[in-house]
């Protein structure tokens, strides 16, 4: 995919992260730093990598749903946002002809339930994506965050006016990508992330240089049966 010139990319996760407080971004893009890792941060990590493996040997049943085709660690990406992201998991639902039906993004969170709205601005950025990359005959009008401890899954309403706030939040961010100082902190941000990360003020004080990448595992699985 040809990239726009000059054009100022973020992740979904960068997304996810200014929704819950814009310093996040301001210190990712602006500060180097080394991102604190804790056991609970590991464990989370281990927990995440290992729930493809499981998936598959599970029906839909936890999403409610009795048929369907599921791809692992899908990756997207939109020129026109300037977005890219890898979803955990998409589940296609055929309609008549073999036409899609359905196409929804899921999401793994080693969480006991808890989250924000950034979690459903993650999953309506995946949804306006798929959307775009897919050529879906109908919208994208739902997700699940599956909670791995508790081995459930919520299901979450993608409406428009919410994948609407995606560009909104993304025209946003250059400014917190470039400021010269922080942006005003969200107030109990620098305590704990909702994701069981270090709060960003903690991150700061531990902050070196620091640059990592991330491999992409793209995953087809037959249709559930």
């Amino acid at each position: 995919m040809e990239e726009m010139p000059n054009r100022q990319w973020f992740t979904v996760t960068d997304l996810k992260q200014h929704e819950y407080c814009p310093r996040i971004v301001y210190y990712t893009y602006c500060l180097p730093l080394i991102r604190p890792t804790t056991f609970k941060m590991e464990a989370g990590a281990q927990a995440h990598d290992a729930a493809p493996d499981l998936e598959r040997r599970r029906s839909l049943k936890a999403y409610r749903l009795q048929d369907g085709e599921r791809e692992f660690d899908v990756w997207l990406e939109s020129v026109e946002l300037g977005l890219r992201g890898r979803v955990d998991m998409v589940i296609t639902r055929l309609g008549g002809s073999g036409m899609a039906g359905e196409i929804i993004p899921v999401e793994y969170k080693d969480s006991p339930g808890r989250g924000g709205p950034g979690w459903t601005l993650q999953l309506a950025a995946y949804g306006v994506m798929l959307e775009s990359t897919r050529g879906a005959q109908r919208a994208v009008s739902r997700g699940f965050v599956y909670y791995i401890p508790q081995r459930r899954a919520r299901e979450f309403a993608l409406s428009p006016e919410l994948k609407a706030q995606v560009a909104v939040t993304l025209q946003a961010m250059p400014s917190c990508a470039a400021a010269s100082a922080a942006p005003p902190a969200v107030e109990g941000a620098g305590r704990r992330h909702p994701s069981g990360h270090a709060g960003h003020d903690r991150v700061r004080a531990n902050a070196g240089a620091s640059e990592s990448t991330r491999q992409v595992r793209r995953v087809r699985v037959s249709p559930v049966l």
